[in-house]
């Protein structure tokens, strides 16, 4: 029996990449994960890259929990507020929301030469728009319509997947501005949530093999990097720990997890 088993989760934007490491790292521990993405048919994506919503779902199946796929436009407060809705509604509960979702990438894909984005003021003010959108709002909104169910049980683990980027002067104005928003959301959260037993965290992936870094691999070196499940493992042992209330507030690196509570990557380089 796994360690999340009879456990709900949601996370977002996991049609592919970090997302989707996350669900699969929970479904090996045996929780029943919903899963929110745009993308719902192969060769129909808002990105060029593999990977559905519907695929993710099948395959938390696969590795022992239970997919729930929801088509969900997290730029949408509603879409946001129904997805929820629709886990509480099924499971009658909801002990893990993982706010992986984010905006701000367009220029991988949009055509955009990345020498004539090289400062921010050569950048259109969508990009932040995206950012802060798709990214902070969403991690806001999503967790304000899970919360009232979290308290009610007095327990509960909310991730938000940031980066170092929030640390850094060299990530971009809007990608650091973003990130340093969600972790000091999270750092707010976690004193108000404190006494309902509920958990806030800001997570902090290494360099992780998504799609999208694979797809442009010649740029990077992946000698240190993390595969995507790496990444859930990490989520599902902080889910796993009945201790888990004295991290709240702070900032976890999955490396550290690793350490912490003694799990290796499932897919090593």
């Amino acid at each position: 029996m796994g360690l999340l088993e009879g456990k709900v989760a949601l996370v977002t934007g996991a049609s592919r990449g970090v997302g989707k490491g996350i669900a699969l790292g929970l479904a090996e521990q045996g929780a029943t994960v919903y899963v929110t993405g745009r993308t719902e048919s192969a060769g129909a994506h808002p990105t060029p890259l593999p990977g559905t919503v519907q695929e993710t779902a099948e395959e938390v199946t696969a590795v022992g929990g239970r997919g729930v796929a929801i088509a969900c436009d997290h730029r949408d407060d509603e879409q946001t507020r129904q997805a929820v809705r629709q886990v509480v509604t099924d499971a009658g509960r909801l002990d893990v929301l993982v706010n992986n979702v984010w905006g701000g990438y367009e220029y991988f894909w949009d055509g955009t030469p990345f020498w004539e984005e090289a400062g921010f003021w050569t950048q259109p003010i969508e990009r932040w728009d995206s950012a802060f959108q798709a990214g902070v709002r969403a991690h806001y909104v999503t967790s304000v319509a899970a919360v009232p169910t979290m308290v009610a049980q007095r327990s509960g683990l909310i991730v938000n997947v940031s980066s170092e980027g929030a640390e850094k002067t060299d990530t971009g104005v809007a990608y650091g501005a973003a990130k340093a928003a969600t972790d000091h959301m999270v750092a707010c959260m976690a004193h108000e949530l404190r006494d309902h037993g509920v958990t806030a965290v800001s997570l902090y992936p290494g360099l992780v093999r998504t799609e999208s870094v694979l797809r442009a691999a010649e740029y990077f070196d992946l000698t240190d990097s993390e595969s995507p499940q790496f990444v859930g493992r990490g989520v599902a042992a902080l889910a796993a720990d009945p201790e888990v209330i004295h991290l709240t507030g702070q900032v976890v690196r999955s490396a550290q997890l690793a350490r912490r509570y003694n799990f290796s990557d499932p897919n090593p380089r």
